[in-house]
């Protein structure tokens, strides 16, 4: 695997998706591989059963791997679960040196002092996102370092999970024989994925409805706000139908993707569905009506959580661009319909985009994370490179400075 390819491994609750995608010279992303294999080891997002894990982490590997044409040894892996807890917190630090530049130093300084914040023993941190920079009670500023001020203060969003939850998707990754490269919140890969600039910009809300859970993420002003975890996805909808037309949950998730409906205005009077019986009884006809007061009651329940957990933060009046749904559970007929009669409010179906290669095959909401995932990897590598080309900046510096106060030494002596 050469250092322009990225892995996204989304370990979901109902699938396990790799996606390998390649970065060429204009950072353009290119996906090479896709693969998908059923998750049989994970519960509501949560690790339940590390040797099934494994094994379908393989197997959508290999898949990935096989199309690409590459070796997989290190991936980006996204982590859900209602274990996630968000929130916000400041830091502020003086600028003391006598020009009162602010430095990168300045701005680490000021991030390590707002995620000094006390965590209970068996959460961790994974993520600190900043989300603006306050210098001298100027604020609204993205990028301080240069400027000049004798006070730096930062606002970030800072995301934590169970440890033991973390540890089990580590555990699970390298069983399977492959390093984890960094763990990263689904609903924050997925935003990569399917949000504009100017939809960030403008105040959005990303609802990322899995299996067995739905992702929020709030935007305002281009940061990252707010992130929340509902403990419902299209697992719930796949039982309710089970029970509700009595039928086998694997036959109840299939007529749930070819047949289901979220909203029973569109459905018509004469339309009838075939449901195999349980346990070898016979089949028999049920109309889509039937199947579409099973599954919209369920739906909204889940939107209208998401929906209090957006009321219950700063930014549900400042959602200038809507909603953005996104998931597998976001494919279904009348989803934005019924969306948009719970949130009243605008709201588009998430497609990821932005990359070239082999787009039929990503370009679908149920690998938003996935893709998420290799842009966010692509960016962080891009900061990591520019980093690095400026500490060897400095090091030249340094060695030109060095280099000119050895020729003045040997001219005077």
């Amino acid at each position: 695997m050469n250092e322009n390819t990225f892995v996204g491994l989304d370990i979901g609750t109902t699938k396990i998706a790799c996606i390998i995608a390649e970065a060429d010279s204009g950072e353009q992303m290119k996906i090479v591989g896709v693969g998908v294999s059923p998750s049989e080891g994970l519960r509501k997002g949560v690790v339940v059963n590390i040797d099934k894990t494994v094994r379908s982490i393989q197997k959508a590997v290999e898949e990935a791997e096989l199309m690409a044409g590459v070796d997989v040894d290190s991936v980006y892996v996204g982590i859900a679960g209602d274990h996630i807890r968000s929130f916000n917190s400041k830091g502020v630090v003086a600028i003391s040196r006598e020009d009162h530049e602010i430095t990168e130093l300045d701005v680490v300084r000021a991030i390590e002092q707002a995620q000094a914040v006390s965590i209970p023993m068996d959460r961790e941190i994974l993520h600190v996102i900043p989300q603006e920079f306050i210098v001298d009670d100027q604020k609204g500023i993205k990028e301080p370092i240069g400027m000049s001020g004798v006070r730096l203060e930062t606002q970030v969003h800072i995301c934590t999970g169970a440890v033991t939850s973390a540890q089990n998707i580590y555990k699970s990754v390298d069983k399977a024989g492959f390093k984890v490269e960094d763990l990263v919140l689904q609903p924050l890969a997925s935003s990569y994925a399917v949000l504009e600039k100017d939809e960030k910009e403008l105040g959005v809300a990303l609802i990322d409805m899995g299996g067995g859970t739905t992702d929020i993420a709030i935007y305002s002003e281009e940061s990252i706000r707010h992130t929340a975890v509902v403990a419902l996805g299209g697992n719930n909808i796949t039982s309710d139908i089970a029970i509700g037309i009595r039928t086998p949950i694997e036959k109840a998730e299939e007529i749930k993707r070819k047949h289901g409906c979220a909203f029973s205005p569109l459905i018509k009077s004469d339309d009838f569905v075939s449901v195999p019986g349980v346990g070898g009884r016979e089949q028999r006809e049920v109309s889509r009506a039937i199947l579409t007061s099973i599954i919209e009651p369920r739906i909204e329940e889940i939107l209208s959580l998401a929906l209090r957990e957006i009321k219950r933060t700063e930014y549900a009046d400042m959602l200038g661009a809507g909603i953005v749904l996104t998931g597998g559970a976001a494919l279904m007929e009348g989803m934005q319909e019924l969306a948009e009669k719970v949130f009243e409010m605008p709201v588009k179906i998430g497609v990821p985009s932005g990359f070239g290669g082999l787009t039929e095959a990503a370009k679908s909401p149920v690998h938003s994370t996935g893709v998420g995932l290799c842009m966010y990897a692509i960016e962080q590598s891009t900061k990591q490179s520019r980093k690095s080309k400026k500490g060897l900046a400095g090091e030249d510096s340094f060695r030109k400075i060095f280099d000119r106060m050895k020729s003045w030494v040997t001219e005077f002596f």
